[in-house]
């Protein structure tokens, strides 16, 4: 078939005039030159600076990406040798440095690495130490694992070192958990699944408003959303509370976690008002206010001004408010005991204390410790008799109306209360759901 064509076009060739058959063979020629001889030289890539003609038999190196920063710190990690050491009872960072053969100098260098380094005077018997040092045994760093979100790593660069803290990412979740008060508040919270921390939070929360020592009686309830924080989903720990209500003797009060820290009713009122009502965290409450009282010891008639707290002894004792301390003394009827001026209006007095932890004249804030739970002067065992005067009369220091709390100011409490109305949906939607379920 081949030789039949190529017969066929040599006769149409041959017809073909002379000057045309010459033009035909110079294209024809032109054309297989073209078609033999490359453009350029054949290279190792196509995106090569320094284009190279790749020659038979010969080997060329491939090159390779270079490693990423952390590889290549990875790869020198691996090259350390690690230690860990853990802490017993009665270790501090120079014996440890000494037991593990690094100098005096090395110690000084790493507790002055930064502020944060202050973390490692805080450890305790049980937590582990991670050491890494170089071939020539120098350390070039120190790993403590602080808690489960954060990592003090101390690392040698030159001739000093420098600390930084490390924390993995925190995945924060929403939790409720409602309860009834039947035998404790203590108990309604552990049984609700909250921790003691929880429970004395909440305390804390409505102290202002409600005597946990005195106040609350069975069928009260309380709901609580709180949050909890997860690392790799795993369950690392407790956030803050974010709302919660409490519901004592069929009075409602809910509290709001503002930006700020601190709680505020749904309407923009500070939970924290000038007084705490009571002094002492939650106990068994001996005795009320009662004018008709009679008396333990005496056996007669005579006016219980106050509320005694019975706790045992050392129990502490706290300011109910902020004040000047106008009296701090020891009697034969009152034991120790210390008088407090709130202001002109308000006196608070603190009876048959075991110890007196301020003086006449001094100053102290709500909250502060200022003594101990104690049995002296004239008294049948251990307990804080606890008065509230207002403009020098007696009054029961449980119903006695406070000063009013402040409030968010008028240009935070439009974005305050809408926050506040979506919280309260989710405590009462929540509380329905779970109502619903039981």
């Amino acid at each position: 078939m081949t030789s039949k064509v190529v017969t066929r076009f040599k006769q149409l060739l041959s017809q073909l005039p002379h000057s045309h058959r010459v033009l035909i063979s110079a294209i024809s020629a032109t054309l297989c030159l073209l078609l033999i001889i490359p453009s350029e030289p054949a290279t190792a890539s196509k995106n090569s600076q320094s284009p190279e003609q790749l020659m038979p038999g010969k080997r060329y190196q491939l090159e390779l990406a270079v490693k990423s920063d952390s590889a290549s710190q990875e790869q020198a990690e691996n090259n350390f040798n690690w230690q860990s050491y853990k802490i017993k009872p009665g270790d501090n960072l120079a014996r440890i440095f000494d037991k593990l053969g690094f100098t005096a100098q090395q110690l000084y260098r790493v507790t002055e690495s930064g502020s944060e380094a202050q973390l490692l005077k805080k450890v305790h018997p049980g937590d582990i130490l991670r050491l890494a040092t170089d071939g020539k045994g120098e350390l070039v760093q120190l790993v403590h694992e602080v808690n489960d979100i954060e990592t003090l790593i101390i690392t040698r660069q030159n001739d000093s070192f420098v600390a930084e803290i490390e924390k993995r990412d925190v995945e924060t979740r929403t939790e409720f958990t409602h309860a009834v008060i039947d035998s404790s508040f203590w108990n309604a919270g552990i049984n609700a699944g909250i921790t003691d921390n929880q429970i004395m939070r909440i305390a804390d929360i409505f102290g202002w408003d409600i005597d946990f020592a005195l106040d609350l009686r069975k069928g009260d309830e309380f709901s609580v959303l709180y949050e909890t924080e997860y690392v790799d989903g795993e369950f690392v720990g407790y956030g803050k509370i974010l709302a919660a209500e409490f519901v004592n003797r069929g009075d409602k009060f809910q509290a709001i976690l503002h930006d700020n820290g601190s709680y505020y009713t749904p309407n923009g009122r500070a939970m924290r008002k000038t007084f705490l009502r009571s002094p002492v965290k939650f106990t068994y409450v001996s005795s009320n206010f009662n004018p008709n009282r009679l008396h333990p010891v005496t056996g007669r008639v005579r006016p219980h001004n106050g509320t005694d707290y019975a706790a045992s002894t050392g129990t502490p004792v706290m300011s109910a408010g902020d004040g000047k301390v106008v009296e701090a003394g020891y009697s034969s009827l009152n034991g120790n005991y210390i008088f407090i001026q709130h202001g002109e209006t308000y006196v608070t007095k603190y009876l048959h204390l075991s110890r007196k932890h301020v003086r006449t004249g001094e100053r102290v804030k709500q909250g502060q410790l200022i003594g101990r739970v104690g049995a002296t002067g004239r008294v049948t065992g251990a307990h804080l008799h606890y008065e509230f005067l207002v403009n020098g009369r007696h009054r029961n220091p449980r119903t006695v109306e406070l000063p009013k709390a402040k409030s968010l100011s008028e240009s935070q409490l439009p974005a305050f209360r809408q926050h506040a109305d979506q919280l309260v949906a989710v405590l009462n939607d929540n509380k329905r759901i779970f109502l619903a379920m039981r």
